[in-house]
């Protein structure tokens, strides 16, 4: 080319191309790529938004990538095996499978509990025979022969599937239908003689022939075997499961149905093979899909409802197989599949029978895709369908129904290319036609299916939808000849996962060209903020968008981590779970479930369709349950994240990261027998750039410990949490990822690791960082040079101003050097600290000692000022760990130089005051600002940042006493009070840690500790220090506090410590009474235990260890008509009074005495108070109110059910049997996060044989009524409203007086009692006083039962409503429970069973009943 008309200015030689420009331009150039007009428009676009950014001065944005070049994996010595040809499909890991030894059919020694309580249930009208074993000589021992008992069937399989292509029979609905069509099959036929009064129309229940015209049933077995040749015939079952039946309202005839048509199949099966026993045929017991799906909602509005659970699958399909075995089945068929997640619940149901059988039956399974797009009705296609159910090991694996031969074809043979077991098709005749039927001839069908015999794809063959036993003659007679598919031959297994598709996580590489699984981190919510705050905010939808942007972003895995102490995290994972296998965008791709509670992974696993992985189990909880759990994990199909914990804590060091994971992985494949390519190690990526030495090599140690692992154990995964490498420098993303980057291209490439936990859309390629940064990180991930950590702060600090420049519109930063030697020392200090620079510590500590009175002083004075501005930078994200540990170091340093003067000043003071100071003891420890005891709590061992927090502590010249990791309870308060600490600081990153700091909480509190206990860890919040740790200890002598860092830790101590502690405490204690309410305020969304369960769950007090009361002075009912208004009026309680008048302070200034100095309502509140106190001692002058009461104790016992309490007048008529009368209970259903008890008052009574006692009382303030009328007639509002206020306070307080009199006199069972009135208000006596109507039984007709027993009417003139409030209005009644454990509590709501039972021990109907209990009832009533 000679011309062109051109721009000479813009031209540029094609030299001075970048080289990925240079790229982009040759394939769009010559045409080398589909994707060069897009890639090129990218970078078009690019370039625009550089010269905009540019022009504003703003960040460059980041370069396209384009198409990254793949990077090879490493490879090891297993990985270079070569593929052998398989002798069978894959086989399960029993022994009676891996040995073929033979099914017995000797089902009556079948006696275990959960399969005779299925047999005990059936509706048989025969005996059942159960054995089908036939004698060992019945036909000649060499294939094709078959006898049972005698030969191994999945042998037998294997032959005749690789021999030839075998024949299933055709469909059982079309039959029927043409048999209707000759003969009269109306629902008096489908009902029959024994169904003829049924309340349902049974006619189209096909699987209700077997029972009521068997002989239709057994005519078309034998059809299908004589006719079309079948080997194998499908059970009528389709839908016998009793999910399915219920729409016939049948649910308890399933084993029947199951059993009966097994049994036809059977003998039919026998009577045919006896005619030719070289042709042996058999019976396919066929478990249909149900009329339910689990991955689906039935709700438009609501995609997480669900109309089954699981477990609910499971339990049905339970029963069904052992009914399908009992009537002689051969095989199990799980078929025609629309949702993967019921197929799964039948095939862990089949695992269930099999192991507890013994037995080894083989398993087929059948896919449904219900159209041309390839996928089953729950969106999965046929790779991910087969990748999902792949861990039962099924014989065989195929595609049924929906479509008929000619459109199933693209489908078939992609499954032929991927299924390891035999593969079969039994497809429709077609599709329907307009008005439902099949049109095509055996001829067609048969025609259509000649394409996979001609590609060999298939080692069985029938026919669905539409097909008779000619349609299978004629497909028989096609298919001889032909050569069955070929078994693949078996290579290097690979962890093959599923969403809605499939994913072979070996062949993985990802956006990086790096052969690496991203595994999304930003739907846990330890790695998103955003993703925390829409779980606590319940806000699922837009979660879910989160989760889509991570799969747009690279991510082929989304991690789904839901632990949060203020979150119900079984409940979260499951709504989530459920919502996003709705969502296709997310789903698409497979899910690692992610939690440190083994409950609420195994929950979010149960609505899982695809395969997916769990993370995480580890031997930290033993051998024995963590191979229990990943034998849980191994029949649900998941893979699995394998911790390097074991018994003894964290591995750190390479050799202990191999040790933990070789000793776990000989475990799991060798006693569990885990697939070793299901196994994924984690052997902890912990955090490189703190500062501290022993920090420094870890990522050499999981760069060095990945090979090792990798080549000890074979076939096995490593993964790690990334984000935790570079933790030290949050904050700023571009040095966080270059460390990253460094790191994963060595422990990738070199190392073989291959899975990690990611921010894929930040994720850098080693290309991308930029070289100074590079080389910095290198330095810092293999610990080259001491100074690593160093320069990497410059880099952060320099990246940090960079950033800041650029949001403030500012260009290049210059450096700038301040001379702060020339400062004043004590802002020389304080600078030394913040930046932490140690050099000039001793220095100007000693300039300082000589400017104070007192060396202990600089410690209080610009040492602790300087460490406030370190701890309000760190807090603030404007300072990076290092930097605290730095700073910690400068304060260490000048304290110790200080030390000694501190010594010398205190001899010289014992000197002075004449003391002998040879009597200095060495080991005082009053030169420590205090002493602090810090523990990871039992069953963590996470202890890093503890380690943190204790150096900065000691730095600060506080004692620390760190007692280690996983620490019992019961060793942290003993080593409490050997060292006599001042403090206790418990620390914990998983979410169980929480519950354990709860019991450490309550466990100080029973023995009257004092410390304050201090509250850190990754997983602790100030929320749930605030409503589960603080309210079992928290006082203000002993308060319990939430430390967000390290840097906080040295203010929370010494305010502790300081002058100002009860102020400080004070204010914690507001705080945190806040949040609790807020908390409270916002509960919704509660589970329910169904009663039985609830009762089995109830509270058991050990009565022998913990007796009863002793008997009260006297039983029986007692009028209390002595008591004044003055001898109330000190247990008066004003809090609700202002609640009354709705003037409430503002933090701090809530509740009474407080709320006097609230600015807002301080001074009317105080008016108030004034105006109530003259018109209470009016009251008082004028005996215009007057109190009177009755008081009942009574022997009494709970009742043998445990629901009720039963009361009697006298101890002969206990030891007689003669009730007074009968107090029902109500208990406690909705689910709880923690494993406490399920409460009812009746828990708190002890049952018969013991003497316990059960008190009550009704009390009243008389003469409001009066006094209101009075001042209604005199128009005085504000006095009447005044009045009834008081008469409130009066009969509460006279509630509480009469209570204490009940404890310590009447029946006298707390005689030595000596509470305040503020400590009773505080309810610190031992028993309670609950009243009917109010949370603990919110039944108001229980009081009917108390005014009966009281003669409270007769005897106080209390009266009870119509709708049983108490008159007069200032009235007051409760129950008094007076054992120990007693405690009060909210039933919350119940269910309906619950009621029922209720309403029956009341006698009372239940129409009515629900009205009483209308606001407790978790159902809406009739």
């Amino acid at each position: 080319m000679d011309v062109g008309i051109v721009n000479p200015h813009e031209m540029i030689a094609h030299s001075e191309l970048e080289d990925d420009m240079k790229l982009l331009c040759e394939n769009l150039v010559f045409n080398q790529t589909e994707e060069a007009t897009d890639d090129m428009l990218e970078r078009t676009t690019y370039e625009r938004d550089c010269i905009a950014a540019k022009k504003k001065n703003l960040p460059l944005p980041r370069k396209p990538r384009g198409k990254m070049p793949k990077l090879p994996r490493l490879q090891f010595d297993y990985d270079k095996v070569a593929p052998t040809p398989a002798t069978e499909p894959p086989l399960p890991t029993s022994d009676v499978a891996r040995n073929h030894v033979p099914n017995s059919y000797l089902n009556s020694k079948l006696t275990m509990d959960s399969i005779t309580a299925i047999r005990a249930k059936a509706t048989n009208l025969t005996p059942l025979k159960l054995d089908h074993a036939q004698a060992s000589d019945t036909y000649p021992e060499s294939f094709p022969h078959f006898v049972r008992g005698r030969d191994s069937l999945r042998e037998y399989i294997t032959s005749l599937f690789t021999s030839r292509i075998a024949l299933y029979d055709g469909a059982m609905g079309t039959m029927i239908q043409n048999y209707a069509k000759r003969n009269r099959l109306e629902e008096e036929e489908f009902r029959g003689d024994r169904f003829v009064d049924w309340t349902t129309s049974m006619k189209g229940n096909n699987d209700q022939l077997s029972i009521t015209q068997p002989q239709i049933i057994s005519a078309i077995y034998k059809e299908y075997l004589e006719v079309g040749g079948s080997d194998l015939i499908g059970t009528n079952t389709f839908s016998s499961t009793t999910i399915a039946m219920a729409d016939y309202e049948m649910e308890d005839y399933v084993y029947e149905l199951n059993y009966e048509s097994a049994r036809l199949a059977r003998e039919v099966c026998d009577e045919v093979t006896a005619k030719d026993p070289s042709k042996p045929r058999f019976v396919v017991g066929a478990i249909g899909p149900t009329n339910r799906t689990g991955s689906i909602s039935p709700s438009v509005e609501d995609p997480a409802a669900r109309n089954v659970t699981f477990d609910e699958l499971v339990e049905a399909y339970f029963q069904q197989i052992v009914a399908l075995m009992d009537g002689g089945s051969d095989i199990l068929m799980v078929e025609t599949i629309f949702d993967t997640l019921n197929a799964k619940a039948a095939l862990y149901a089949v695992g269930e029978y099999l192991e507890i059988t013994g037995l080894d039956v083989p398993v087929f399974v059948s896919g449904t895709l219900v159209d041309q797009s390839g996928r089953t009705l729950s969106g999965q296609t046929g790779e991910a369908f087969y990748a999902s159910i792949r861990h039962a090991k099924p014989m065989c694996v195929g595609l049924n129904c929906a479509l008929g031969a000619k459109h199933m074809t693209p489908f078939v043979e992609r499954l032929a290319k991927c299924v390891e077991c035999f593969l079969h098709v039994y497809s429709n005749a077609g599709l329907p036609n307009a008005m439902g039927g099949y049109d095509e001839t055996p001829e067609d069908m048969a025609g259509q299916m000649k394409l996979f015999f001609d590609n060999g794809w298939l080692n069985m063959v029938g026919g669905c939808c539409g097909s008779t036993p000619q349609h299978i003659k004629a497909i028989r007679e096609m298919s001889e000849g032909y050569e069955p598919r070929k078994l693949p031959d078996v290579g290097r297994p690979k962890m093959w996962l599923s969403g809605l598709e499939d994913l072979v996580v070996d062949d993985v590489h990802n956006h990086l060209g790096l052969p690496f699984l991203n595994v999304g981190e930003r739907c846990n919510i330890s790695g998103s903020i955003r993703f925390k705050k829409l779980m606590m905010a319940g806000d699922f939808g837009t979660a879910m968008d989160i989760a889509k942007k991570q799969v747009e972003d690279g991510a082929h895995v989304i991690d789904i981590n839901v632990d949060d102490g203020m979150l119900d995290g079984l409940a979260a994972m499951q709504k989530f779970v459920k919502i996003a296998v709705t969502e296709p965008e997310v789903s698409k791709v497979p899910f690692m479930l992610d939690a440190s509670k083994f409950e609420i992974v195994l929950a979010g696993v149960k609505w899982c369709q695809g395969k997916c992985i769990v993370n995480s189990i580890s031997l930290k909880v033993g051998v024995e349950l963590f191979k229990e759990q990943a034998t849980l994990l191994k029949k649900h199909g998941c893979a699995i994240v394998v911790m390097a914990f074991d018994e003894d804590g964290q591995a750190a060091t390479a050799s202990e990261k191999v040790r933990i994971c070789k000793r776990s992985y000989d475990m799991l494949v060798n006693e569990v027998r885990f697939p070793p390519e299901d196994i994924i190690f984690d052997p902890n990526v912990l955090t490189i750039g703190t500062g501290m030495e022993e920090h420094a090599n870890y990522g050499v140690d999981f760069i060095n410990a990945t090979k090792t692992i990798k080549e000890q154990c074979p076939y096995v995964k490593i993964s790690g949490g990334i984000s935790n490498l570079s933790f030290g420098f949050r904050g700023v993303m571009k040095i966080r990822e270059s460390i990253h980057s460094v790191f994963l291209q060595h422990a990738i490439l070199e190392s073989g690791m291959d899975v990690g936990i990611v921010n894929a859309h930040e994720m850098l390629a080693l290309s991308e960082v930029e070289p100074d940064i590079k080389l910095a990180a290198e330095k810092l991930v293999f610990n080259q040079t001491e100074d690593a950590t160093d320069i990497m702060l410059e880099l952060t600090k320099r990246e940090k101003a960079r950033l800041e420049a650029l949001k403030n519109g500012g260009g290049p930063v210059e450096a700038k050097k301040i001379s702060w030697r020339d400062l004043p020392v004590i802002k020389r200090l304080e600078h030394a600290l913040v930046n932490g620079i140690s050099q000039y510590a001793e220095i100007d500590a000693e300039e300082a000692r000589q400017e104070s009175e007192k060396a202990l002083h600089i410690i209080e004075g610009p040492l602790m000022d300087g460490m406030n501005i370190v701890g309000d930078l760190f807090g603030a994200g404007k300072m990076f760990l290092p930097q605290v540990i730095k700073s910690a170091r400068v304060m260490k340093k000048a304290v110790a130089y200080l030390i000694p003067f501190m010594e010398k000043e205190k001899l010289e003071k014992m000197i002075a005051e004449g003391k002998d100071p040879n009597d200095f003891d060495q080991n005082d420890d009053s030169n420590f600002a205090g002493k602090v005891l810090m523990a990871t709590v039992k069953g963590d061992v996470h202890d890093i940042g503890k380690n943190i927090v204790a150096v900065v502590l000691g730095c600060n010249n506080y004692k620390v006493y760190d007692i280690g990791v996983m620490c019992s309870c019961e060793k942290i308060l003993e080593k409490a009070l050997e060292y006599n600490v001042d403090v206790i600081g418990l620390s914990g990153l998983i979410t169980p840690s929480l519950d354990e700091m709860v019991v450490v909480a309550k466990e100080m509190s029973k023995r009257g500790f004092k410390q304050p206990l201090l509250i850190g860890g990754a997983t602790t919040s100030k929320m749930h220090t605030a409503v589960k740790v603080s309210p079992n200890y928290f006082t203000v002598e002993h308060p319990v506090i939430h430390v967000l860092d390290a840097s906080r830790s040295v203010t929370v101590v010494s305010s502790l410590l300081g002058d100002n502690k009860t102020e400080y405490t004070t204010d914690i204690m507001e705080e945190y009474v806040e949040m609790r309410e807020d908390y409270y305020a916002g509960l919704a969304d509660r589970y329910f235990l169904t009663f039985d369960q609830a009762k089995e769950q109830k509270f058991a007090i050990d009565f022998d260890a913990i007796p009863p009361a002793p008997a009260p002075t006297k039983l029986g009912v007692t009028v209390i008509d002595d008591v004044t208004l003055e001898d109330v009026v000190p247990y008066i309680d004003w809090n609700p009074f202002f609640q009354t008048w709705e003037l409430r302070g503002r933090y701090p200034n809530r509740g009474y005495p407080k709320i006097f100095d609230d600015e807002a309502v301080g001074g009317e509140a105080k008016k108030l108070f004034n105006d109530a106190i003259a018109l209470m001692k009016e009251i008082i002058a004028n005996k215009s109110m007057n109190l009177k009461g009755v008081v009942g104790l009574f022997a009494a016992n709970r009742t043998d059910e445990g629901e009720d309490v039963l009361l009697y007048a006298s101890e002969e008529d206990r030891e007689a049997g003669k009730p007074l009368d009968r107090f029902c209970m109500l208990r406690q259903q909705a689910e709880k996060e923690s494993d406490d008890p399920y409460l009812s008052q009746s828990d708190f009574v002890a049952p018969a044989g013991y003497k316990d006692h059960l008190g009550m009382f009704a009390v009243s303030c008389f003469g409001c009524d009066a006094l209101v009328d009075k001042y209604e007639s005199e128009q005085d509002d504000y006095n009447k409203i005044m009045s009834q206020a008081l008469a409130d306070r009066f009969v509460e307080a006279f509630a509480e007086y009469l209570h204490r009199v009940i404890r310590t006199d009447m029946w006298g069972y707390a005689k030595d009692e000596s509470l305040d009135e503020e400590d009773l208000l505080k309810i610190k006596y031992v028993g309670i006083r609950p009243a009917p109507g109010y949370p603990s039984q919110p039944d108001h007709t229980e009081k009917s039962n108390m005014w009966n027993v009281l003669k409270a009417e007769e005897l106080a003139g209390i009266h009870l409503s119509e709708s049983l409030s108490m008159m007069p209005a200032a009235s007051v009644s409760a129950l008094v429970f007076a054992h120990p454990e007693s405690c009060y509590f909210a039933v919350g709501q119940v269910g309906k069973d619950q009621v029922e039972s209720y309403a029956g021990r009341k006698e009372m109907d239940l129409p009515l009943c629900e009205r009483w209990l209308s606001p407790i009832l978790n159902y809406e009533r009739d």
